[in-house]
């Protein structure tokens, strides 16, 4: 990212595994960080796998919990991924990275491909003020969690403060009342870049399959299908209107439907595979190396 103006509202911090950095043309304020960092926790409370005691390992046994306050959100754009990318996106997938070496205790051993469960709308019953596992499953919110905790720390800043604002959080960003340049990175080397994006208002999140990659061609992008790493595309990036949508158009793109995922969402997008190639979204206007 080409960094925003100088301005006092810096603030840099670590959160959900990732680097973050806002900025701003008012101070951040302590209550204001308090606030920011509280609704951080809460959500990781809720949807983190990687912590023993949120909500979603907590249910992996099965049963009933509370439903979390963004599940209606998310499970239902998980429903439309599902259908554009005839199920190799799915919510379920979490124990399919568990077994690639994607777990809690971050181990990289490859235990061999497993599938998420396919019907899973009959495994996931979210009712009322419930959210309900028919049985054993580990839900896994990768596809749009991070952008949707980007959109809710922009609205909670934006309560608080005045002037424009920038919100990064590594890949996933969010901003208004500014204009930035935004470096599409190469994902071969990351001294170059495919492009730059010029972004005025709403979000841009990219994704690429040498990020949180280990063991012989793992990666976190998997075929909810068969447990395998997706080896087509190897990065994908998108704007809309805000960053949960911009964070699941970069899942749905590494597969086959993602281009009519990112249609009806309303997003542009590019993205590179594996063999070098670049494709871009009709009408898309970033400035591509290519």
């Amino acid at each position: 990212m080409i960094p925003a103006p100088v301005a006092p509202g810096r603030w840099d911090f670590d959160a959900i595994g990732t680097a973050w950095r806002i900025d701003s043309e008012a101070p951040v304020r302590d209550d204001d960080r308090a606030a920011v960092l509280a609704l951080v926790d809460a959500f990781d409370r809720d949807w983190s796998r990687f912590r023993a005691d949120s909500t979603v390992s907590r249910l992996a046994t099965g049963g009933t919990v509370a439903a979390p306050r963004d599940a209606e959100a998310m499970l239902g754009l998980y429903d439309e991924l599902a259908d554009a990318t005839d199920g190799c996106v799915n919510p379920l997938v979490g124990d399919a990275l568990a077994r690639r070496g994607y777990d809690a205790s971050y181990s990289m051993r490859d235990r061999g491909a497993a599938a998420a469960p396919q019907r899973w709308r009959e495994v996931v019953d979210l009712s009322g003020d419930s959210l309900t596992l028919h049985r054993p499953a580990t839900i896994d919110v990768g596809a749009v969690g991070k952008g949707r905790l980007v959109d809710l720390v922009r609205a909670e800043l934006r309560q608080r403060m005045t002037g424009w604002l920038v919100v990064d959080a590594s890949g996933d960003l969010a901003l208004d009342g500014v204009q930035q340049r935004v470096a599409l990175e190469h994902p071969y080397d990351p001294s170059r870049a495919v492009g730059v994006w010029t972004l005025d208002s709403g979000a841009l999140c990219a994704s690429a399959t040498n990020r949180r990659a280990w063991g012989d061609g793992l990666h976190h992008v998997l075929d909810a299908r068969t447990g395998e790493p997706v080896r087509e595309y190897a990065a994908t990036w998108a704007i809309a209107a805000d960053a949960m949508t911009a964070d699941a158009v970069t899942t749905a793109l590494f597969f086959d439907g993602g281009p009519r995922f990112a249609q009806a969402q309303g997003a542009s997008w590019v993205r590179m595979r594996t063999d070098g190639s670049v494709e871009w979204s009709p009408h898309c206007e970033a400035e591509l190396f290519v």
